[in-house]
């Protein structure tokens, strides 16, 4: 983990755990400040495994996170999910949003980053693909699936360390192997 200061917030930046979390990235939410989920979350346990003790989440819809594929008595709650959200941050502002309804793909970034060019980081999910977008601003980030699903090498994360000057990203990644159900 990258060097804490006594101004920086720790955000565990995730997506598409399909109602499944690796637990080596439980694990690491339990040491962030906040966490932040990019949508397909797929099922409220989900984000109550995240907020633990009592940790902030901040979570949007996914296009798999519907009222058919979520328990019935949940359904006020997924009811409350937004499309999008911003989180200010020491810093800045965090643009989420699950990424699924832009199109075409290969002009993604450039499009999330012309529709919040007030954000400094821009998270989305969708395509479970782990990536870090630093070539120009705002910063692009697909966590990659925090979950079993399409995961591409393992579940994975990404750990923003966050201060008024500096921000610093940590990806995550963690095989499937090590996941015992």
């Amino acid at each position: 983990m990258p060097p804490e200061t006594p101004s920086s917030t720790r955000i565990l930046l995730l997506s598409d755990t399909h109602g499944q979390l690796h637990p080596e990235i439980l694990a690491l939410a339990r040491r962030a400040d906040h966490v932040v989920h990019a949508g397909d979350i797929g099922h409220p346990d989900i984000l109550a495994q995240l907020a633990g003790d009592g940790r902030h989440v901040t979570a949007v819809r996914g296009n798999n996170d519907m009222p058919d594929k979520w328990p019935a008595p949940a359904n006020r709650q997924l009811a409350r999910l937004e499309g999008t959200a911003q989180l200010e941050i020491p810093g800045g502002i965090i643009a989420i949003e699950h990424g699924d309804g832009i199109k075409p793909a290969n002009r993604r970034h450039d499009l999330l980053r012309s529709r919040y060019p007030q954000a400094r980081l821009v998270l989305y999910g969708h395509s479970h693909r782990q990536v870090i977008d630093k070539a120009a601003h705002p910063w692009v980030v697909n966590p990659g699936a925090a979950g079993r699903s399409r995961t591409f090498g393992g579940s994975g994360c990404v750990l923003l360390t966050a201060g008024r000057q500096r921000w610093h990203l940590v990806p995550f990644q963690f095989a499937l192997a090590s996941w015992k159900k």
